[in-house]
Order: C-alpha cells, then structure tokens, then sequence
C-alpha cells in the first residue's frame, strides 16, 4: 500500500497503545498501523498483552514497528510486573512530583477506582518506555482500557495523547471517566456518526470529537474478474435445486446476533427455499450456537467454521450469494460500530441484509445498496433473505451499489491518510 506521508512529515515517535496485539479478529487494527507505517509515520507500539491466539492474521509479518507488552504473561512475569511497578512509580514520583501528584488526584477523584488503578499502574510503566523510545506524542487505539492508560501517562509525562473510539470500549466505559479523557485529549477519533455522538454525550459538546471512518482493502475485499452478484447460487438443495449461500462473519458474542440469524435461517428453510449458511468466526457462543443449530434442524444447513485469514475471506464473501450482519444492542449497551466485516463484503460486492443498529445504517441505506431490517427480528430478517433469494437482479443491483458505497468512503487508503493527517497536526 503506497501513502503520500503527511505535510510536514513528523520527526517524532507516535506511542501506538492498544489492549491485545495481534488480535485476529482486530483486523483494523492492524490495517491501521499498517497504514500509518506506510504513511511515514514512526510508531512505537505497546499493547497490555499478547492473546497468544492459536490464529495469527498473515500481515502481521508486515508490521515493521516493535511491540512491547506492558503485562508479561506467566507467574513470575507478573511477580517481576508487581515488583518493577513499585520501582517505576517511586521514580516517576521523584523526578515529577507535581505532575505524579496530579495523576494521583485524578485516580482518587475518579470513578471505577479499582480499575482505574490497574491502568495507573500500566501507566508508570508506559511513562518509562516512552521516555526510552522518544516518543512525543500518545495516541490509544481504543477509548476503554488503552486511553485510560495512555491518560495517566500523558499526565506523568506531560505528552500530548489522543485516543479513538468505536463500540463497546465507548458503550461499556465509565461515562465520567471517558469524559474526562475525552476533554484532556487534543483529538478524539470516532470511527462512526453514533460513535461520535456517544462521547460528546459523555464528554460535552467542546470536545474535540472527529469522524474518522475504518477503511478496507477494496482491491483484496473486490468482485472477483468473473463474478457476477446474480450468479446462480451453489448445489447443494434437494433434486437438483440450487441452495442460497448466506455468509455471516464475526466473533460469536451475543452482540452479533447470531440466535436471530438461525432462527431466520430455519424459516426459509422452511418456506422450502433450499439455503447453506456458513458462520466464521469463534467465541463464547460456539457451544451454545450448536446446540442451536441440532434443534432447529439445521445440521445439514449451517456450519460453524472457525476463524479465517483475511485471504480465505476475500474468496468466502466472493462464494456467497448473501451476507448477513444481524446486530443486536445488549441490555450493557454494548454493540456494534460500523463492522468491518460488513465494509468487507460490500467492498466485495455481496448483497447484504443488516439490521438498524448502530453505525451500520449510515453504510447501508435501505433497497439502495442493501436491506435493513429491526434488529430482534427473525421473521423480517428471514423476509430480506428470501426477498434477495427470488430475485437475482435484485441482488446483483445491491451488491454493485455496496461495493461503490465503500470505494466512496472508504477505501482504507483515504481514510487512513485521514487518520494520518490528523495526527501530524495535534503532534
């Protein structure tokens, strides 16, 4: 990926903090650092720990940046953690002792203070790295447990930090606390509309708050030569007929809504429209979700399949005649932002069924260049499906208007220039 670097190309280091790397499902993530690196930007990237995932995304191997993981795994790793965190703050508190008093008042007054003193602690130890890695400036991946670190360290060093926000670390974080970062920050980035009016509703209208939509790889997530969105759908129904290929992706949490999905998968089943559902993905649902499937009688009809790399997606969404994002918002709030698994299949050219959740109505606009439908619903989620399986130009119309959606707005090369940009101007 070739990106024209920012005017006035920054000679500083950007501390790129996140919560796990690499995470597999976090494919923006990386997509981003590997953007920024592209950009010319220098980053020196610290995450809380290594998932140690038994999946690794294949561009990992690209990152050029060293990561250093602010939480060692193991016994004694995290023995040699507690032992260096007293060390760390004895000094940080004697070097800067307005600046570790001022952090300190900030811990005491806020709310969460158990959780809030974890990152306290992760902050001393960041506060130390950055002095060794020159960094001038902070900027955290995601609005929770990454800004509230990389807000403690801003105030123990005194380095400017921003942070961006996206769902659930916005949805799920102490309001007071999100507030607080948010008006300390000199930049906020919001990967969505919603996002964005989630912390200005958190932190005041005065915040710094702007849109900076996720990008995909539309030259990877593309129709293939030969595709065409009204092919016929692949074997698979009884006697002959031809079975609809659904195509779901996305970690199996409730958020994702993937009960409504097998409910709706069984109903056009029923309905005696010959389908094959494939779910990627895996989480905590997994068990749940084949329990699920065994009694709806859909054993033949759906499969869970895992985790997949990027590269085995882009062929997944060129195969599927449907792509399904059924979304829910928790009782938590927590939900989804703008899912990239969704830019990725309209990227792709896929017809897509989604629900009004969120973010995702401002990507997919209703018979334009997809359907939306109620989140919660089986029945009209089934209604959307069945209506794109009877009607191939329909279908072939959508997917053609989705993947022009994402080419105008994001294409991740635009918007992570964007990103860049934005950065080089509050360091």
């Amino acid at each position: 990926m070739s990106l024209t670097p920012p005017e006035g190309n920054l000679t500083r280091t950007i501390a790129y903090v996140t919560k796990a790397f690499p995470r597999a499902s976090e494919t923006f993530i990386l997509d981003e650092i590997l953007g920024l690196e592209a950009s010319g930007i220098r980053l020196a990237l610290f995450a809380m720990s290594d998932p140690a995932e038994p999946m690794v995304q294949p561009d990992v191997a690209r990152v050029a940046s060293t990561v250093t993981y602010l939480r060692p795994s193991g016994k004694w790793a995290a023995r040699r953690r507690t032992v260096g965190n007293v060390a760390v703050h004895l000094g940080l508190a004697a070097r800067h002792p307005r600046r570790y008093a001022r952090a300190l008042g900030r811990l005491v007054s806020g709310s969460d203070r158990r959780t809030a003193a974890r990152h306290f602690l992760d902050a001393g130890r960041l506060a130390l790295h950055l002095r060794r890695s020159g960094a001038g400036h902070i900027h955290a991946a995601f609005a929770h447990t990454p800004a509230s670190v990389g807000y403690y360290a801003h105030i123990l060093t005194g380095l400017p930090f921003s942070f961006a926000g996206h769902a659930k670390d916005l949805y799920r974080s102490n309001a007071h606390n999100l507030g607080r970062r948010a008006r300390e920050a000199r930049l906020v980035l919001a990967c969505s509309a919603s996002a964005r009016r989630a912390v200005l509703e958190r932190a005041g209208p005065e915040v710094p708050v702007v849109l900076a939509r996720h990008g995909v790889d539309v030259d990877r997530f593309s129709p293939s030569p030969s595709q065409s969105p009204s092919r016929p759908a692949a074997p698979g129904g009884p006697e002959g007929e031809r079975a609809l290929r659904v195509l779901a992706v996305g970690r199996l949490v409730p958020k994702k809504g993937y009960p409504d999905l097998l409910e709706a998968i069984a109903l056009v089943s029923r309905a005696g429209r010959p389908v094959r559902c494939d779910i990627v993905g895996d989480g905590e649902l997994e068990t749940g979700l084949r329990a699920d499937i065994e009694r709806l009688g859909l054993a033949g009809v759906v499969r869970l399949v895992g985790e997949r790399t990027h590269q085995e997606l882009a062929a997944a969404y060129r195969q599927a005649d449907v792509f399904v994002q059924a979304s829910v918002v928790l009782a938590d709030g927590d939900r989804d932002g703008i899912p990239n698994t969704l830019l990725e299949a309209m990227a792709s050219a896929t017809a897509v069924v989604a629900t009004d959740v969120a973010g995702i109505p401002e990507v997919v606009v209703d018979s334009e260049n997809g359907l939306l439908v109620p989140p919660r619903d089986p029945k009209a989620l089934a209604d959307a499906v069945l209506r794109l399986a009877d009607d191939p130009r329909l279908r072939a119309r959508l997917g053609n208007a989705a993947r022009g959606e994402v080419l105008a707005r994001h294409d991740r090369r635009q918007c992570v220039q964007r990103v860049s940009e934005l950065l080089a101007a509050v360091t």
